[in-house]
């Protein structure tokens, strides 16, 4: 190793004697490059991380009065047996059924006629049958007794005894010139249907009487039935024409075996509110 570097320092020197002896320009070294001026160091920058949003309070918290009187109200409850019920269709079932406004004014005005009445348990019957607010009607009017007691809806009631007091009695008065006392009931409320049908008959809901008989203070009774007595039959027939129209139905003697001995009267509801009077 020190033999190389020997004979490399000898080639060197002779190359350099020989440029010198050709004239050659000493050779000068590039100026030396000037040094970098360091700019002054500024800060780095601190770059801070975003602050998260606050996130929304999920804990209860008061409202505030303005906030309170924006807020809807709640919706009110459905009362099980009203709203409910309409909206499914159901009807609460009870024991008793309310009575209507209709029905109570009814009632007062049977009072108001003077008839004698009690109120009667609900009927009803798997077939059918039903009157929801019957009554048991034991007069039709002062001094006129229903006997026996009938059960009947308030309608029937009241028509019967309406026409207890404009017809029956002041025909009693004048045609047989004696005061009526008392009204033979044949039937009422019965659960079963017309004669030879299946049909419910009107006495299935209480809204048929069937009036066998007439009572006089006098002691006479004239009966529902053919007679040929002039003035029976006179009484007979205002009866049974004037009491078509406040009754729907109005069947007698002569209609049919089954109503040859009573008049059958009853408030059936038809089509434009025709009667049925044979």
């Amino acid at each position: 190793m020190a033999t190389f570097r020997t004979k490399g320092l000898s080639a060197v020197t002779a190359l350099l004697a020989f440029s010198i002896e050709a004239g050659a320009v000493t050779p000068t070294l590039p100026p030396t490059a000037p040094r970098p001026t360091a700019s002054p160091r500024q800060p780095a920058e601190i770059t801070r991380p975003p602050r998260p949003e606050p996130r929304p309070d999920t804990g209860p918290r008061e409202e505030t009065a303005s906030e309170a009187s924006k807020a809807p109200s709640p919706e009110p409850r459905p009362d099980p047996g009203t709203s409910s019920a309409r909206e499914t269709g159901d009807t609460p079932r009870s024991k008793t059924p309310p009575v209507a406004t209709e029905e109570l004014a009814c009632r007062s005005r049977l009072r108001a006629r003077g008839v004698e009445f009690t109120e009667h348990a609900p009927v009803s019957d798997p077939t059918g049958c039903s009157v929801p607010h019957p009554l048991t009607v034991r007069s039709l009017g002062p001094g006129v007794e229903l006997s026996p007691a009938a059960v009947l809806n308030c309608a029937t009631a009241e028509a019967a005894a309406k026409l207890t007091a404009e017809v029956i009695a002041p025909a009693a008065k004048s045609i047989l010139g004696s005061e009526l006392v008392a009204i033979g009931n044949s039937s009422a409320y019965v659960c079963r249907p017309r004669n030879g049908t299946t049909k419910l008959s009107e006495h299935a809901f209480g809204n048929a009487l069937d009036i066998g008989s007439f009572s006089l203070a006098d002691g006479r009774s004239i009966a529902v039935t053919a007679t040929s007595a002039p003035k029976d039959a006179d009484f007979l027939a205002r009866v049974r024409m004037t009491a078509c129209g406040p009754f729907k139905t109005v069947l007698g003697p002569g209609t049919d075996a089954d109503h040859a001995q009573h008049f059958h009267l009853d408030l059936a509801h038809r089509r434009s509110g025709a009667t049925y009077c044979r």
